[in-house]
C-alpha cells in the first residue's frame, strides 16, 4: 500500500480538487492522510473516495509548516509515503511500477512535476531540485527511512526542507532517483506571494544547507553562491528588503547549525557535479567538442561550468562561436523545458544541444545522454 500526505492550511476549495483528481485515478491499494495545519474552518472531507481510497484527518491547533508531514507519515500505514501539497496530485497511476522498480538503496524518488498550460502554451515544469534532491510537492519516501531520519527538520518551516531531508539521506547511504514514470502536476498559484517573504526563508534555509553538509573546503564558496544567486533573485522579484532580512537572520544562526559535512564526493552526487561529469564525459566521448557556451543558465550553473572544464573544453559567451550549447541548469524541470524549447529552435538552424544529466523521457522512450 502507498500513503498519500497532504498538509494544508484555509484552502478547502484547492485541497477538494486535490482529492476528486485522486479519486479520478482510480482503485488502488493507497490511503489518504491529510494534516491541517491550523485552518481557520474546520475542514470537511469524506472518510473514503469513491474509488475506495480511505482519508484519514488529522487537525494541529498551530501551523507547523512542512513538518506537519511527519505527523502524517507517523499515522500512515504504507511502505511509501506520496508526498504532495494540496495543490499537486500523481497525473496517472504510472509511479506505482516505478516504485516497485526501486532498488532497495533508493530512498526516494522525484517526479516530473508539471504545471497548469493554457490552450496553446506549451508544456512547463517546475523549477528546483537536483539529481539527488528531491520537491517536497511530488515525491515518494519509504516510509521506515523518513521515519528512520527523524522526518523534516521543523526549523526550516518552508523552502529548502526537502534539501536538508535529501542531504540526511545521501549521509544514510541512499540515493534520490527521478523517474520520469512518476509524473505530477502542481497547480501552484503565484497570486499573492510575498516574494521578500519567500526570498527571506530561501536566503536563511540555503546557508543552512550549505553550512550543514559542505565539506570544508566547499562551505565558503557555497555560502558566496547563495549570496549570489539569490541576490540576482532579490533583484528580479523586486524582494532586496526580503534578500537583506535572509541575510540577518543567516548570520545570527549560522554557527548554530549542526556540522555534518559530506565527503567530497557525496558532496558533488548532492550538488550534482556528479551527475554532470557522467553526461558531460559520455557526451564528450560519443561525439568530442573543444568549446561549449551555457546557455539558459539557473540552479547550480557553476556545476556545468566545472564539469565542462575539467573535460579541458574552453567556454565560450557567444552560442554561435560555440561548437555545442549546454542547458545551464542542474534542475530536472527547467532543463526539460529548456532542452525542448532548443530542439524545436535547432529545426530551422541546426546545432547540437546538450543537456548535462542523463535521463529518460517517458513520452519518447528516449535516453537524452548529455
Amino acid at each position: 500500500m502507498i500513503s498519500y500526505v497532504l498538509p494544508t492550511r484555509n484552502r478547502p476549495e484547492r485541497l477538494k480538487a486535490t482529492l476528486l483528481a485522486i479519486d479520478a485515478l482510480g482503485p488502488h491499494d493507497a490511503e489518504i492522510t491529510v494534516v491541517d495545519n491550523a485552518s481557520s474552518e474546520r475542514l470537511v472531507m469524506p472518510p473514503r473516495l469513491r474509488s475506495g481510497v480511505p482519508v484519514r484527518r488529522i487537525d494541529l491547533d498551530h501551523n507547523a509548516g512542512a513538518a506537519a508531514r511527519n505527523l502524517g507519515v507517523q499515522a500512515s500505514r504504507g511502505r511509501w509515503i506520496v508526498m504532495l501539497d494540496d495543490d499537486s496530485h500523481p497525473m496517472d497511476l504510472g509511479f506505482i511500477e516505478a516504485l516497485d522498480d526501486a532498488p532497495p538503496d533508493v530512498g526516494a524518488l522525484s517526479a516530473d512535476i508539471f504545471l497548469p498550460v493554457r490552450t496553446g502554451q506549451r508544456t512547463r515544469r517546475e523549477s528546483g531540485g537536483l539529481p539527488e534532491v528531491f520537491i517536497g510537492c511530488g515525491v515518494a519516501i519509504r516510509r521506515e527511512l523518513f521515519l528512520e531520519l527523524g522526518g523534516y527538520d521543523h526549523a526550516f518551516n518552508y523552502y529548502v526542507e526537502e534539501y536538508d531531508l535529501a542531504a540526511r539521506m545521501l549521509l544514510a547511504g541512499c540515493r534520490v532517483r527521478f523517474d520520469p514514470r512518476f509524473r505530477v502536476l502542481h497547480a501552484k498559484d503565484s497570486a499573492n506571494r510575498d516574494m521578500n517573504a519567500i526570498v527571506e526563508r530561501l536566503v536563511r534555509n540555503n546557508g543552512w544547507v550549505a553550512q550543514r553538509y559542505a565539506p570544508d573546503e566547499a562551505r565558503a564558496p557555497e555560502l558566496r553562491e547563495i549570496r549570489r544567486r539569490y541576490r540576482r533573485i532579490a533583484i528580479k522579484e523586486r524582494a532586496l528588503t526580503g534578500y537583506g532580512a535572509g541575510l540577518t537572520q543567516l548570520r545570527a544562526s549560522l554557527r548554530r547549525q549542526p556540522r555534518t559535512p559530506m565527503t567530497p564526493q557525496l558532496w558533488e552526487r548532492f550538488t550534482g557535479l556528479a551527475a554532470a561529469r557522467e553526461a558531460l564525459a559520455h557526451a564528450h566521448a560519443r561525439t568530442p567538442f573543444r568549446s561549449a557556451a551555457i546557455i539558459d543558465e539557473g540552479k547550480n550553473a557553476w556545476v556545468v561550468a566545472r564539469a565542462l572544464r575539467d573535460l579541458g573544453v574552453r567556454l565560450s559567451g557567444d552560442g554561435e562561436d560555440a561548437e555545442v550549447c549546454v542547458i545551464g541548469t542542474m534542475s530536472p524541470g527547467p532543463m526539460l523545458d529548456a532542452f525542448a524549447r532548443r530542439q524545436r529552435l535547432t529545426q530551422a538552424r541546426p546545432q547540437r544541444v546538450i543537456i548535462p544529466w542523463r535521463v529518460v523521457l517517458q513520452s519518447t522512450r528516449l535516453t537524452i545522454a548529455a
